[in-house]
């Protein structure tokens, strides 16, 4: 506890644990994330309104992230217990119940967005909450299976098991006839019934109405039938196993309903305005077939630029853009790269996370020729929507790989201009750094990337604070060589001095080199 900080460095107050003022709660965050806060307090539906209001203040400033929320909800605050005695707990167990399963819910929602390292801190605060809801215990368990960190602890309470087990042997056990069975079976057979006769009797009146002849007699006896096979297809599907991870996620952002299984099923480009959803359908299609793409073709995709951001994330979900074959992938680039005037920055964004993001994070060896087209053409075009949509998210992913380092030190070299390079630099400073980083970062370096004074002083900060954990690291070393030989010149005094403690504990055969090379740097 005592390596953590207090926030803005104000000293710590006294909050009770008998009874916390939100209020004086939310004063210790910034003005976006006290919106997210009182989103995340706002009761059962809190998780999906919080991703709403996350997703806008995305896209009103690309580089905001989750980091310093989180972290400020980790920080130590002293609370006075009932016994009046004093002790140390994470800010997030202040909050009330509501908020922490919202926040747990949220957190599972816009995983990819937040590293790794961030939320495993987060639930080790909340481990430290005395007397934690079934819920909040549940989807803390969830979410550390989501990271793949936990699986031997069940996602249910021994109390749950128990109700379970009593339930199941009431209703004679889930293996025996007469037991769940029967009860599925009951409910539809009486689901049958009361809607054979409900469209019945509907029929009737309809023909007392309007005077209709025997023949319409006969058509609402056919439609009841139909109706009723569809509802016995419909009840049928009770018996099919679902996940209960996902399961429990989606019940718990609708309000843990059970109401919402019986509405019918939209579609998500039922809500398009019709001329898009026309053209969202005719894209399907042209996806879909294997003929040449024409002019007419192409000038289907016009409607992008009349999408709002929304319409562009119906339209991507619609698409299935995450699973579509490599080899489409050359035709739909071009007919996004003839589109004039360019696209927005939101909706380049939202296609280019669509189409690429799941296909490049998922690379288990070199990347096929249609997708290193397609990543390099849209790059060209759209280089600042690529580096946020793309490659941030491949960064802070812990499974990178040799194949998504090749990719995107390929980008580096042939697409990126020197701004966005160094963009991508200081992207490296947020997270933690790995080999496959590490690879990165020397290929930013060795690209006459113009530093000034304020990125060299953060460069050379994670040098130091992150060198100790790559001691026999050659890639690390050749990195830190390239440092002080292409940017010496901005190397001071004092971090000379601290690159110098750093480099006396590498271990690799450049050691020799790297002390030599910081000993031609001048003091002054």
């Amino acid at each position: 506890m005592a390596g953590r900080r207090h926030f803005c460095g104000r000293g710590p107050s006294i909050q009770s644990t008998a009874c916390v003022d939100t209020s004086t709660l939310l004063g210790r965050f910034d003005g976006q994330s006290r919106l997210l806060l009182t989103t995340l307090m706002s009761g059962v539906s809190g998780a999906k309104a919080a991703l709403t209001v996350f997703q806008r203040q995305q896209r009103a400033n690309s580089e905001s992230t989750l980091t310093n929320f989180i972290l400020t909800l980790c920080r130590d605050e002293i609370v006075s217990t009932e016994a009046l005695t004093l002790s140390v707990k994470p800010l997030v167990c202040l909050f009330p119940p509501v908020f922490k399963q919202n926040l747990l819910i949220f957190l599972y929602l816009v995983n990819s967005a937040i590293p790794g390292p961030t939320v495993l801190l987060l639930l080790g605060c909340l481990a430290q909450d005395s007397n934690p809801t079934p819920w909040v215990r549940a989807l803390g368990r969830q979410l550390e299976r989501k990271l793949e960190m936990n699986f031997k602890d069940p996602l249910y309470s021994e109390q749950c098991r128990q109700k379970l087990k009593q339930l199941s042997e009431n209703l004679g056990g889930s293996s025996e006839a007469g037991g769940w069975a029967e009860c599925f079976s009951r409910q539809t057979e009486e689901s049958e019934s009361y809607c054979r006769r409900d469209l019945l009797e509907h029929g009737t009146q309809r023909k007392r109405r309007a005077s209709f002849d025997a023949d319409v007699d006969a058509d609402g006896e056919e439609e009841a039938v139909q109706e009723s096979k569809r509802l016995k297809t419909d009840n049928n599907h009770v018996d099919e196993p679902v996940d209960a991870e996902d399961e429990e996620v989606r019940m718990d952002t609708q309000g843990g309903s059970a109401s919402a299984a019986e509405t019918p099923a939209v579609r998500p480009h039922d809500g398009l305005p019709e001329h898009i959803r026309g053209s969202v359908l005719h894209m399907k299609e042209l996806l879909e077939s294997q003929v040449e793409w024409d002019q007419s073709a192409t000038d289907v995709f016009k409607v992008l630029n009349e999408c709002n951001a929304t319409q562009v994330e119906v339209l991507c979900e619609t698409l299935n853009f995450p699973i579509l074959p490599e080899h489409t992938l050359p035709k739909l680039c071009n007919s996004i790269l003839s589109l004039s005037p360019d696209l927005s920055y939101s909706t380049a964004a939202s296609l280019i996370r669509s189409i690429l993001l799941q296909k490049v994070s998922s690379l288990s060896e070199p990347a096929s020729r249609c997708l290193v087209t397609a990543v390099t053409s849209l790059c060209s075009r759209y280089p600042r929507p690529m580096c946020c949509a793309v490659i941030e998210p491949v960064l802070e992913d812990r499974n990178i790989g040799p194949p998504q380092t090749e990719l995107l030190n390929r980008l580096i070299e042939s697409c990126l201009d020197s701004h966005y390079r160094l963009l991508i630099l200081q992207m490296t400073f947020r997270i933690p750094w790995r080999e496959a980083v590490l690879s990165i970062i020397h290929s930013l370096l060795d690209s006459k990337l113009l530093l000034n004074e304020e990125v060299f002083t953060h460069l050379t900060e994670q040098l130091i604070s992150q060198g100790p954990h790559f001691t026999k690291s050659v890639k690390f070393a050749k990195m830190m060589l390239t440092v002080l030989t292409k940017h010496s010149s901005h190397v001071t005094a004092a971090q000379k001095h601290s690159l110098t403690s750093c480099l006396n504990s590498n271990e690799t055969f450049l050691k020799k080199s790297l002390q030599a090379s910081l000993k031609r740097i001048p003091d002054a």
